[in-house]
């Protein structure tokens, strides 16, 4: 049930949180559309669209144009839980995300976090 209630978040809820997370450490928005647009294969325009149309954060990964191939590189512990131990497809790549912008926050160069 706490799935149901992540995936019906509204997206212009949650991306001010994954900016002011990033910003706070010295990172910038334009880092944070970056490492999203890597993730799952939104243009910009697509982002901002998507912001704009206040979709479910579910729905803003099930519509996700491209998901990176190289996302299944993302390992670690976010929330207490392994990200490559998800089982819950949905639920792994919400993880992803949040694992890369805590990437940044860290300070990690952007060419580690987008596993170039």
């Amino acid at each position: 049930m706490e799935s149901e209630k992540v995936y019906q978040m509204r997206i212009s809820k949650i991306y001010p949180l994954l900016v002011n997370k990033a910003v706070k450490k010295g990172r910038t928005k334009e880092e944070v559309d970056e490492v999203i647009r890597w993730l799952t294969g939104y243009s910009q325009e697509g982002l901002d669209e998507q912001i704009a149309r206040d979709v479910c954060y579910g729905d803003f990964f099930k519509e996700a144009p491209k998901p990176n191939a190289n996302r299944k590189q993302i390992k670690g512990v976010i929330c207490g839980i392994r990200v490559e131990e998800i089982q819950e497809p949905l639920m792994q790549e919400i993880r992803y995300l949040d694992k890369l912008v805590d990437e940044l926050a860290k300070g990690k160069t952007m060419d580690k976090i987008l596993r170039t």
